[in-house]
């Protein structure tokens, strides 16, 4: 176990949320400018218990940009509330044990093991080693890396490595309780087709326990398949935002994404399939 996490008590204030409404995250007026570029234009957007909500949009559009401003990675304009409360009124140590973020990739570079990243989650968690022993162990098989946990990070593929960090990120929020907010930005970019759909069945899984899920995706039909709600970006504005029948429309797809398209049901699910024509 890392040296950071061999004291029988990790010390860290405990979490002061007890917030239960169903609105989690709150935007109104959002705007990002980068440089002379202004990348989100005055977005309004609400997130949800109990959702699973997936950002589309083409490459450029402003979506990672939008996952950044939710966690205050980059600077935005406009109001902005979590949990009910002005986003800069958290602590960040707080905010950290309810809102978890899974990057597109990584640039950690040291020779840990893959247990040894996944640990570096329990960071500012009040629990023994042992129930932290136990919780990375859980966390490792639930995202199919505990074969893993003693090979060296950077030798792992960048399936693999996703995976680790999902299972990090997961450990981080083991105590968030009824109020968790996952942000996961392109968390199937470098997986094959079982860990794909894996991952996104576990997503919608802690959404129908009552977490608030965000993920941005490329897959139209993923999203269709997975997620409770999809918002649309084109452009820095949200062009769409309903339930994966209602948001993938012909019209809508091919104007965003300058391509033509067909859309027919699955033929055992009934979800929208997005056909290139």
């Amino acid at each position: 176990m890392l040296p950071i996490l061999s004291s029988s008590k990790n010390k860290a204030a405990k979490s002061s949320i007890s917030y239960f409404g169903q609105q989690t995250i709150s935007i109104k007026n959002l705007s990002v400018t980068l440089g002379q570029k202004k990348i989100l234009n005055d977005i309004d957007l609400t997130l949800n218990r109990q959702e699973f909500t997936v950002l589309l949009g083409p490459n450029g559009t402003g979506k990672s940009t939008l996952l950044k401003a939710l966690t205050g990675e980059i600077k935005a304009e406009g109001e902005f509330t979590t949990f009910g409360k002005p986003r800069d009124q958290w602590q960040p140590e707080v905010l950290a044990k309810h809102l978890g973020v899974l990057p597109q990739s990584s640039s950690l570079s040291f020779n840990f093991t893959a247990k040894e990243v996944i640990e570096l989650g329990g960071i500012g968690l009040t629990m023994s080693n042992a129930q932290l022993a136990a919780v990375v162990e859980y966390n490792m098989r639930l995202t199919d890396v505990f074969h893993l946990a003693s090979r060296s990070y950077p030798t792992l593929s960048g399936g693999e490595k996703q995976r680790v960090h999902l299972a990090r990120v997961l450990t981080q929020l083991e105590q968030s309780r009824d109020n968790k907010i996952l942000l996961l930005d392109e968390p199937t970019s470098a997986l094959d087709i079982h860990h794909q759909h894996t991952t996104l069945e576990l997503a919608r899984k802690l959404a129908n326990q009552g977490a608030t899920v965000v993920a941005v995706l490329h897959d139209l039909n993923l999203a269709a398949q997975y997620a409770d709600r999809i918002v649309i970006l084109n452009e820095g504005d949200i062009v769409a935002d309903a339930e994966p029948n209602q948001a993938l429309q012909k019209e809508t797809i091919e104007t965003v994404y300058h391509h033509k398209v067909d859309i027919i049901p699955h033929p055992s699910y009934g979800h929208p399939v997005v056909i290139a024509s």
